[in-house]
């Protein structure tokens, strides 16, 4: 096996050659990486992440990449690299692209809110047609725009390593998540996809249907995140057929849309049915008491794959939050339920309440816990939720509890 590099020591020299100053938050995080023998084992992520709160933060500018990029050309350990929340803008995406071409051991890349722009994205993008071991990358945040998201969609069909793309709050437009649903027809690859939050201008749903076509095709794509897409009923009725058709996909993300009772009789219809989702998100829709019966009938008596589903600010009253819990007592299957933004009746926290005493519901599995008040139950808010760990990670460690935080919320490289 290779000799261990001392990553710091590069780093300074790195510095040195390039005639600039060293960062000192990258310096402290290569010596502490270099002093944690436990992290070489099978391969190391440098977490340089600009929203770490536990050591002084100096975060990471272009110039500070190009160093550390010129670092990490030159050690085979580095599986992983952990940049989010930091100042990288298009120059950095250069530099970023010019390491991808010809890295072949990094496999998790982090760029999450960053300043990257289009240019930066166009050049990751063509630099990921020739890398054959990124497996996980992350540009939520960053602005990349119409070019750069078809960037990303013109590399998927010759790319046959990446399996987890973010490209949340990117600000892709029809045209890309067009793009995007098209070269996943092509791509057999991609098990884990965000396009939450495009800009749309359209009511016409067009790139739902693209997408529902897609999952009729697609084998592979276990994980979908259409949060914030303006969906309505239509939309949501054309994923359900898709669906019927489809054997693969495990979680499904339908967060911050316009989706009503009526919507969810198409998706009660379909967990009828369907055998493979695990996970579903139905945060901030419109669905009320009756979509929540809608959804309670079909998991009482036919479901018995759904592990975790989320209805938080739903506007569901105590009758619906009632035949939820109702529906966990019969399904043993149903493990996570968040309900947090609904309007909680006395009857609707005792409910909830024996769920929890009694061993059916554990507290890390839902959003609320209750407590009593001049000799009556209520619920308070538990910071607990699909995604938990989606924009920051504990200081204690990962959380891998895989239900409650899907492939795209966890970013541990080990896993890969």
């Amino acid at each position: 096996m290779s000799l261990r590099p001392n990553l710091h020591q590069q780093y300074v020299q790195a510095c040195q050659n390039l005639g600039q100053s060293e960062n000192p938050f990258i310096a402290h995080m290569l010596r502490e990486t270099d002093q944690n023998d436990e992290t070489w084992s099978n391969g190391i992520t440098l977490k340089i992440a600009g929203n770490n709160r536990l050591v002084p933060v100096q975060r990471i500018t272009d110039d500070d990449l190009q160093a550390l990029t010129s670092v990490l050309s030159n050690t085979v350990f580095v599986t992983g690299l952990d940049l989010r929340f930091n100042v990288l803008t298009d120059a950095g995406g250069e530099h970023m692209a010019k390491f991808l071409e010809n890295n072949s051991t990094l496999r998790y890349l982090n760029l999450m809110l960053n300043d990257i722009g289009t240019k930066g994205a166009v050049l990751i993008g063509e630099a990921l047609r020739k890398n054959k071991t990124l497996l996980d990358l992350r540009m939520t945040g960053n602005k990349i725009g119409r070019q750069g998201g078809l960037a990303f969609a013109t590399m998927l069909p010759s790319n046959s390593t990446l399996e987890r793309l973010d490209l949340g709050d990117c600000d892709l437009d029809t045209e890309c998540l067009i793009a995007l649903a098209t070269a996943l027809n092509l791509n057999q690859s991609v098990k884990a996809i965000n396009l939450n939050r495009p800009v749309l201008h359209s009511q016409r749903e067009e790139t739902t249907v693209h997408v529902a076509l897609t999952l009729k095709i697609n084998s592979s794509l276990v994980e979908l995140h259409l949060g914030k897409h303006e969906m309505k009923n239509f939309g949501v009725q054309q994923l359900c057929e898709a669906l019927y058709m489809n054997s693969t996909l495990r979680y499904l993300d339908l967060s911050c849309n316009k989706i009503t009772c009526d919507g969810i009789k198409f998706l009660a219809k379909l967990l009828e049915w369907n055998d493979t989702l695990q996970i579903l998100d139905l945060n901030a829709n419109r669905i009320e008491d009756d979509g929540a019966i809608y959804l309670s009938e079909a998991l009482a008596s036919y479901n018995n794959t759904l592990q975790a589903l989320s209805v938080t600010s739903n506007n569901i009253c105590g009758k619906g939050l009632l035949a939820l819990s109702d529906a966990m007592k019969r399904n043993t299957e149903l493990s996570y339920i968040y309900i947090w933004g609904n309007k909680f009746d006395e009857a609707t926290c005792v409910a909830y309440s024996e769920l929890l005493q009694t061993g059916r519901l554990k507290p890390n599995r839902t959003d609320v816990e209750p407590f009593e008040v001049d000799g009556h139950i209520r619920l308070a808010e538990l910071s607990h939720g699909l995604q938990k760990h989606y924009y920051w990670t504990p200081s204690f460690g990962e959380e891998m509890d895989e239900d409650a935080n899907a492939s795209l919320a966890i970013a541990a490289v080990s896993e890969h």
